[in-house]
């Protein structure tokens, strides 16, 4: 069966990810509607698709061809345009995330879903990416305890983030970069960058590390970027970050040591459908393993799940997405708070 999509939102997600993606899953999906929030871009988006464009939501979802809700817009209404969609009627909802930049506001968005059983999926690609499946099943079966997480990026600078933590002077293209030197604003930037970027992968680590404990250490990196250390289920976990023009290309590495062994997990440049994650590991005597690479993604295994879910009446694990939202809002809580602290 295929399914009529309505994305809110037509941002550069949206046009440089979610409509390759869907255009890909054909079979499953199809774009008849776009909205954005005044700006006029949803109009150039659904020319691509054929689709219906509107300002605002309510058109969107007053529109009977709409029956899976895609939510792509700014984190702060994530959780109202799922309760939203969910009160129209509609059959499933995609949404970015994060789910709600609140507890209170996940918790709101889940429950209407959980009310009324309407299949709900966070787009967390790395976890859907088919990689991590086998790279967690050997962390299962391979009996080595896990000793060790890391978590590394280095990114070019991304306007998309730059704007979570900073204002664009008029008329200017370049990012204007905040003042890492005063706590308040050092705190502020690392808070928002772990709910906006690290939330990535604490899905990944929760599912190793499900028990948070404590931050270590927190600090803000120049010129954007973070280093925050922290406890889970008694294993240290150390999310590293930066974006800096100039540098090497883009790593996004997940990292996992157990007694036995090394498992380095190299996610591809957000935004590309350039196949699954790399995977490699290294024994205690140092022979190296590379995983089978494997062309699908996790975006578009995010989707499937979806499709899944409407097809086959599966339960939707609600629980495990607040689980989700609750840990990783504690980490940026707790770190940012540590920055802010007066020495």
């Amino acid at each position: 069966m295929t399914y009529g999509v309505g994305i809110i939102g037509a941002g550069p997600g949206v046009s440089a990810l979610h409509l390759p993606t869907l255009a890909q899953l054909g079979e499953a999906f199809r774009v008849v509607h776009i909205s954005d929030a005044g700006s006029g871009r949803a109009e150039a988006l659904a020319t691509r698709t054929a689709a219906r464009f509107s300002a605002g939501t309510e058109d969107l979802l007053a529109d009977p061809a709409v029956e899976v809700v895609a939510v792509c817009s700014p984190p702060a209404e994530h959780s109202s345009q799922v309760v939203a969609a969910v009160a129209a009627g509609k059959r499933a909802i995609f949404c970015e995330k994060p789910l709600g930049t609140t507890v209170a506001e996940a918790t709101e968005a889940v429950e209407a879903c959980r009310r009324t059983g309407i299949p709900l999926i966070v787009g967390t690609n790395h976890y859907f990416d088919p990689a991590w499946g086998r790279a967690k099943h050997h962390l299962t079966v391979s009996g080595g305890p896990v000793v060790s997480v890391s978590v590394t990026l280095s990114l070019p600078p991304n306007v998309r983030y730059h704007d979570v933590v900073s204002e664009l002077p008029t008329g200017s293209r370049q990012p204007a970069l905040p003042d890492l030197t005063r706590p308040d604003v050092a705190a502020a930037v690392v808070g928002r960058l772990l709910t906006g970027l690290a939330i990535h992968d604490l899905p990944l680590v929760r599912d190793i590390a499900p028990r948070f404990e404590r931050v270590v250490f927190a600090r803000a990196l120049p010129p954007l970027g973070y280093a925050v250390g922290f406890v889970a289920s008694g294993i240290p976990v150390q999310l590293t970050a930066v974006m800096q023009s100039g540098g090497a290309d883009a790593l996004w590495r997940v990292t996992i040591a157990t007694t036995r062994d090394r498992l380095d997990v190299s996610f591809p440049p957000a935004f590309v459908h350039a196949g699954s994650a790399r995977v490699r590991l290294r024994a205690a005597d140092d022979r190296e393993t590379t995983f089978a690479h494997d062309p699908g993604d996790g975006y578009l295994a995010e989707w499937r799940a979806l499709a899944e879910l409407l097809d086959s009446g599966f339960p939707v694990e609600y629980d495990e997405l607040l689980d989700d939202v609750r840990y990783s809002l504690r980490i940026a809580a707790d770190a940012a708070a540590l920055i802010g602290a007066p020495a």
